[in-house]
């Protein structure tokens, strides 16, 4: 024993003091660690609470799009209107408008409310147009003239119903409104309300929202996004081969081979600030360059796929050089010490090992693209109608076209309640592509990734 231990040993201890009891000081530093946890638990649920808001209204207001109200009528396809030459042939068929078909339908379902007994005060088929979508000709046209060895007999279809008569069966449209709608009245409310008790008007989903075209102003219900989607697939792909070449051998030549001087440290201060620069400057710079100086096509995917690979090449190289950056200095030393170049060492040892962060930067690079709305406002995607469908590849990437946050912010400016609830359902498209993009980015990471 030394006469440390001693002197230590032999020493009275202090009053009040305990290594057991907590002293005040203790207390006070464990009270604010408990109140700092508490903080954090109360903003991880007020971060799940509004999450769990956002979703549940995108859900409740958007959900309704994917259900249309049609109405099934035995509609007689007249041959003396539709064919009066009697040779059904197509091209001579074609003369007849949808305006030709129109009576057709209404003197149909007119018919129909008639066989059913339905007491209605509407007592001509003229009164019970406002109940029939606009399309719905258009619609009955189409299937005439693929087979025009219909015309002469009588055809059950299913045809849409109008906005207001699907607004009125999802509750978008009110009984006490309709007094001001010149649209519809109390009297075609009170016979859909018969008519879908007798099984001829009914709610069932709608898959033409989802492969559908966009239609104009007065015929909402037939409005869907396929068209736009199909213009956003044009436009990452224009992305993804533009972006990830160029942003991958601009970041292999900034970490790996570039010397560091003033020359290099200006480019990587300028990417980090280009990554920071709002999208809209970016629609600005697309809409001087494609289009007002290289004359590109107005609204063609091919602008907006320019537009958006310049927007994200600065998140692809950044996190490239994260990526690469993060491979230990000893591969590359392993390499070069068995008699590999440095190019070698690169693209057969360094890039492989990188390669699944890169893969995760450059798909949440595109799912960032998918979802930007203000470059695509500049080089006029909104201001098209996207009502068909490419004929071709070439025509895919060159003839004007929507996207899909394009698509859905040209829904929510217009004035029928039906594009409203068209607009939330396609947030919801949206959101589930970009959920697919990052769990896929996400399963790329932990299939390739590698630890030291």
């Amino acid at each position: 024993m030394t006469d440390a231990s001693l002197a230590t040993s032999g020493a009275p201890a202090r009053k009040g003091k305990s290594l057991v009891v907590p002293d005040a000081r203790t207390k006070r530093r464990n009270a604010a660690e408990t109140r700092f946890k508490a903080y954090g638990v109360a903003a991880i649920g007020a971060g799940i609470f509004f999450l769990v808001v956002l979703l549940s209204a995108i859900l409740i207001n958007g959900v309704g799009a994917f259900q249309q109200t049609f109405i099934q009528v035995p509609v007689y396809l007249d041959p003396a209107k539709l064919d009066k030459s009697g040779n059904r042939d197509p091209e001579e068929m074609k003369k007849v408008s949808t305006f030709g078909y129109s009576p057709l339908i209404q003197d149909a379902l007119f018919a129909e409310v008639q066989a059913q007994g339905v007491d209605t005060p509407l007592d001509s088929a003229k009164a019970m147009k406002e109940m029939i979508s606009a399309s719905a000709a258009a619609q009955v046209r189409d299937v005439v003239l693929a087979d025009p060895d219909l015309v002469g007999e009588t055809v059950d279809f299913q045809i849409l119903a109008s906005s207001r008569v699907d607004g009125y069966l999802k509750g978008r449209v009110q009984r006490a409104d309709v007094a001001r709608d010149k649209n519809i009245n109390v009297e075609h409310l009170d016979l859909t309300d018969a008519l879908r008790e007798k099984g001829i008007v009914a709610r069932r989903f709608n898959m033409d929202f989802i492969t559908g075209a966009d239609a104009s102003e007065s015929r909402a219900e037939q409005a869907g996004l396929g068209v736009s989607i199909l213009g956003s697939l044009f436009m990452m792909l224009v992305v993804l081969l533009l972006s990830l070449p160029i942003g991958v051998a601009a970041s292999i030549y900034l970490e790996e081979f570039a010397k560091k001087n003033r020359f290099t440290d200006i480019i990587e201060v300028n990417i980090s600030n280009l990554a920071a620069v709002p999208s809209i400057v970016f629609g600005i710079l697309g809409l001087a360059v494609f289009i007002q100086f290289m004359h590109l096509p107005q609204s063609a995917p091919l602008v907006g796929g320019l537009v958006l690979t310049l927007m994200t090449l600065p998140t692809i190289i950044i996190s490239t050089r994260a990526s690469l950056a993060s491979v230990p200095p000893s591969i590359r030393s392993a390499a070069l010490g068995v008699g590999a170049s440095k190019m070698q060492s690169v693209f057969h040892h360094v890039l492989p090992l990188a390669m699944p962060g890169i893969l995760t930067g450059t798909i949440l690079g595109l799912a960032q693209a998918l979802g930007e709305t203000a470059p695509l406002l500049l080089i006029g995607m909104v201001g098209y109608i996207a009502t068909n469908y490419p004929d071709g590849v070439a025509s895919g990437f060159l003839d004007p076209n929507s996207a899909m946050p394009a698509q859905i912010y040209e829904w929510a400016k217009r004035a029928d309640p039906a594009y409203y609830e068209r607009a939330w359902g396609g947030i919801i498209i949206l959101l589930v592509f970009l959920m697919v993009m990052n769990i896929i980015a996400i399963l790329l990471r932990r299939r390739f990734e590698r630890r030291w």
